[in-house]
């Protein structure tokens, strides 16, 4: 298993690179009345039929070629399932697929979110022909990054430019702390 959940997010999300999606979306909420972690993955990529969908939980069943096994989305579900919590894919061919897991946030044996900003920022800068929109919620605050914003006020700057690549990390840093007060999940 991953030592982080921040980890498995940066697994399904490349998922999604490799079915070709323009969009992808990635919300991490935090609720604590509910006592849960809820991470979404959302993709606008080639998506699965139901067979796929049914096989994509087996670690037997992969589609790459490199390899012969697929520990991502079955580990991701056992971390989820272990919490008390919920796993779900849903999909549809060429309209995308989404994933949902669902933790116990106090759970004893919930994995810590761990670098959730590093992944998003590393997701950002390392796949520039791709657009994200990063929902971070804490109870009743939250904040977007979305790509597409950034885009049209950088006028074709690149996103993996250093200086825009440090903008991204700083946003990412300071509204996460603004929104959940620094606290470690």
């Amino acid at each position: 298993m991953m030592p982080e959940i921040s980890m498995n997010v940066l697994d399904i999300a490349e998922n999604s690179i490799r079915a070709e999606a323009a969009l992808i979306e990635i919300g991490v909420a935090v609720d604590e009345a509910a006592d849960t972690l809820t991470i979404v993955i959302k993709d606008d990529g080639c998506g699965m039929t139901k067979e796929q969908v049914a096989h994509v939980e087996d670690p037997f069943f992969t589609t790459r070629t490199t390899r012969k096994v697929g520990l991502g989305v079955p580990f991701y579900k056992m971390a989820a399932l272990s919490t008390g919590g919920d796993f779900a894919i849903e999909s549809e061919p060429g309209k995308g697929t989404e994933v949902r897991a669902v933790f116990g946030l106090s759970h004893i044996d919930r994995m810590p979110l761990g670098d959730i900003n590093g992944t998003i920022h590393t997701l950002i800068t390392f796949n520039t022909h791709i657009d994200f929109r990063y929902t971070y919620r804490y109870n009743d605050r939250e904040f977007v990054l979305d790509t597409r914003e950034f885009r049209e006020i950088l006028e074709g700057v690149p996103l993996d430019t250093p200086e825009v690549s440090q903008y991204i990390r700083d946003y990412l840093e300071e509204n996460k702390t603004e929104t959940d007060g620094g606290v470690s999940i």
